[in-house]
């Protein structure tokens, strides 16, 4: 395997990284959705703490990941993508599609499942949510999701170019669906007919389990309304919901140690 191209891929993603990051972060300050009951001091320098703990931890235990799954597939020539005669476009698109659409299946597992929802509950304990929060998730869940990815990609034979396509999709929608930006009513309504936006997966963020439990997408929001989890906006408006999770209200819970142990803690909401 040709270890290059994923070299350049780690790089090209860490620069869709920083440059979403920045264009999210620089919006939240200039048209900000609703107040910041916590702030940034402590919230910004753990949740980062632990997104960069999180990027070595991968690229140490899985240093090629999704990318490299789908080299592989590629060299052996696994997937049932095989078994249909598509242009590669279209072969992309579908792996693209596939792929987003086990995301959402794994997210809804992850809330229904009780041992992955244990870990998968950290990134609920955070008491605003920003861009920040977007990539705040459990060293535990990151490596589960990586498993569960790179087995679809295999299964798929997804082109690699499509594999670094949503990865970096997944990546700029994550932060900027979790983002505290504000935008114009009208506008929201049209761009969640084609993308998951702030306003849309904030309720997923609700303290009110109903509202927890809704809005899983992350890229696209057809699967949601497909499959009857869409909620359109929460009950008390997004001004005034309260995010969170009801048993985590302590502000310790937004410090790394802290963080790192909620998964063996025995409260389930």
């Amino acid at each position: 395997m040709n270890m290059f191209p994923i070299d350049n891929v780690m790089f090209l993603r860490l620069g869709f990284f920083l440059g979403i990051f920045l264009a999210v972060a620089s919006w939240e300050i200039l048209a900000p959705r609703r107040p910041l009951a916590h702030g940034r001091l402590v919230r910004w320098t753990n949740n980062l703490a632990l997104t960069t703990f999180n990027s070595v931890l991968v690229y140490l235990v899985f240093p090629a990941a999704a990318v490299g799954a789908a080299f592989y597939a590629g060299e052996m020539g696994w997937g049932l993508l095989r078994l249909f005669p598509l242009p590669g476009w279209a072969e992309g698109a579908a792996a693209i599609m596939v792929l987003d659409f086990s995301i959402y299946a794994q997210h809804v597992l992850f809330h229904r499942i009780s041992l992955f929802w244990r870990f998968h509950r950290m990134h609920h304990t955070d008491l605003d949510i920003d861009v920040t929060t977007g990539a705040r998730f459990h060293p535990g869940e990151i490596l589960l999701s990586i498993v569960i990815k790179m087995g679809v990609i295999l299964a798929l034979g997804a082109p690699p170019w499509s594999v670094i396509v949503f990865e970096i999709l997944l990546n700029a929608t994550s932060m900027f669906n979790h983002g505290d930006i504000s935008m114009p009513e009208h506008a929201d309504r049209i761009l969640r007919r084609l993308v998951v936006t702030p306003d849309m997966h904030r309720v997923h963020h609700s303290v009110i389990i109903r509202e927890t439990d809704s809005n899983y997408g992350f890229n696209f929001p057809w699967w949601d309304r497909l499959f009857g989890t869409y909620r359109p906006q929460p009950a008390a408006g997004h001004t005034s919901m309260v995010l969170g999770l009801a048993n985590y209200r302590d502000p310790k819970w937004l410090t790394l140690p802290w963080m790192l142990i909620v998964p063996f803690m025995g409260r389930e909401r």
